[in-house]
């Protein structure tokens, strides 16, 4: 043999070794149990922001929808000017990046009549999150901050949301997630791990590299719940390999699904539940109706 390939048996020796050394060494950490994520069947959560059959935003959709029998709701939430936390309403009645330039009175009253703005176009209600959790005690939200963290918003936005989870008592029914890992991990600083977390998208990639890289079981997992969509960027998540490696660090599962013509071979991966904007089709299937 060359000295080539001595070196390289000597390199890939060198990893198996330390591949072997670290699984003795190293020990997996499951989440703690979260009462919120507790379902003794598959969770179907609608996100009435992008349904399509009801009319948006408004407090009426959530009833309608959770008349149905889902189990819960999946929320994007911004900081008003007051600092009120709001449902992210439809681009019709205000985009979102504008909502720190308004009261929530501000909004209700615009809403309430057809101004010709740009922004503002009426007949559209909007729900504060303390709303919403007061109406439905019985539901699962799952509650995604929007505000960037480098804005003003964005820095109160984790404080805040805290504070109405204690003053609702909600607490252990639902799961603060964001698009921003870095909002999670302000929200977690109040919350000691005492609220669901869900996995922001450089959690997931973290998750996804540690589990096809064979090195697993060096993941320390810093979520409660993975919202999946089929694709993260190039990544293919939808896999029962993924699933199972997350089950087996007690990792609740969601897979978000907008289309249900393949959901026989979704509901092969094993889930604990998806998010959905067809959740009549998915409450039907899974009923048996």
């Amino acid at each position: 043999m060359g000295r080539k390939t001595n070196v390289a048996i000597t390199v890939g020796a060198a990893s198996v070794a330390a591949w072997a050394a670290s699984k003795v060494i190293a020990k997996q950490e499951p989440r703690t149990e979260k009462k919120a994520l507790l379902f003794s069947e598959v969770a179907v959560l609608t996100d009435v922001q992008r349904h399509q059959d009801v009319a948006v935003n408004s407090l009426t959709a959530y009833t309608k929808i959770a008349d149905l029998g889902v189990h819960g709701f999946a929320v994007d939430v911004r900081l008003t000017k007051d600092e009120e936390i709001l449902l992210v309403p439809s681009q019709e009645l205000v985009l979102p990046d504008e909502i720190s330039d308004y009261t929530l009175d501000e909004i209700h009253v615009e809403s309430s009549y057809d101004y010709d703005l740009d922004i503002l176009n009426g007949d559209l209600s909007v729900v504060p999150l303390r709303e919403l959790l007061e109406k439905f005690p019985q539901l699962l939200f799952v509650v995604s901050m929007s505000d960037c963290p480098a804005t003003y918003e964005g820095s109160l936005i984790p404080s805040k949301l805290w504070r109405l989870l204690k003053e609702t008592d909600a607490t252990d029914r639902v799961v603060v997630t964001s698009h921003y890992d870095e909002q999670i991990d302000r929200f977690n600083l109040y919350a000691q791990n005492s609220v669901a977390l869900g996995a922001g998208s450089e959690e997931i990639k973290k998750a996804y590299v540690a589990y096809t890289s064979k090195f697993g079981h060096l993941y320390r997992p810093n979520a409660d719940l993975f919202c999946l969509p089929e694709k993260l960027g190039m990544f293919p998540l939808a896999s029962e390999g993924f699933v199972r490696f997350l089950h087996d660090l007690n990792i609740t599962v969601f897979y978000e699904l907008d289309e249900t013509d393949d959901l026989p071979k979704h509901t092969k991966l094993n889930v604990d539940g998806f998010i959905t904007n067809h959740p009549t089709q998915l409450l039907t299937f899974f009923n048996g109706d």
